[in-house]
């Protein structure tokens, strides 16, 4: 089965991209003009929103090397306590809305050093699978349309993420400790 799966993975690509065209040109459409208009505008949605994605990584960068992180992390240490979500975990949680990679990072070496199958490790892959890059989502679909006034779409998706890390924590409780 393994030969198989692989030669299909190999030209799963190719062959929807061939079917595609293939029913682009019976039903008359100019494939390559098509890609080129398309590439065109691909183009100009990139020039938009790349002020929008400077801007975030600037301000990632200083929230994180500020100190403001571990002094937020420190602030709700109490109340998530109360909750029974670890100290180790807070984070990977705070970062998660923030930055896909850098909340990557910190799954990393939250498993490099709890484990995966640790109650740690298993809440931190749980957070980064039921949590999204809320603000760099925002970012970039706002930034692409140009829309201006994000505010209830930002409270609504940072609450989301809280509702994501709270499940999170309700599973791995329940599930596997």
């Amino acid at each position: 089965m393994t030969p198989a799966i692989q030669a299909l993975s190999r030209w799963a690509i190719p062959i929807l991209l061939l079917g595609i065209a293939t029913l682009g040109l019976s039903r008359g459409v100019p494939i390559y003009e098509s890609f080129v208009e398309g590439a065109k505008e691909g183009w100009q949605t990139a020039l938009r929103i790349l002020p929008y994605l400077v801007g975030m990584l600037v301000a990632i960068q200083v929230f994180q090397h500020s100190g403001a992180l571990e002094q937020l992390i420190d602030l709700l240490s109490p109340l998530t306590n109360l909750l029974g979500f670890p100290r180790e975990v807070l984070p990977l949680a705070l970062m998660r809305p923030i930055s896909g990679s850098g909340s990557l990072a910190l799954l990393s070496q939250t498993l490099a050093t709890f484990g995966p199958d640790s109650l740690v490790g298993r809440l931190a892959a749980t957070v980064m699978g039921s949590s999204e890059t809320s603000l760099y989502v925002i970012t970039v679909y706002a930034g692409s349309v140009g829309l201006k006034r994000t505010r209830h779409t930002l409270a609504t998706s940072l609450i989301a993420d809280v509702a994501g890390a709270l499940a999170a924590l309700y599973i791995v409780l329940h599930y596997f400790a």
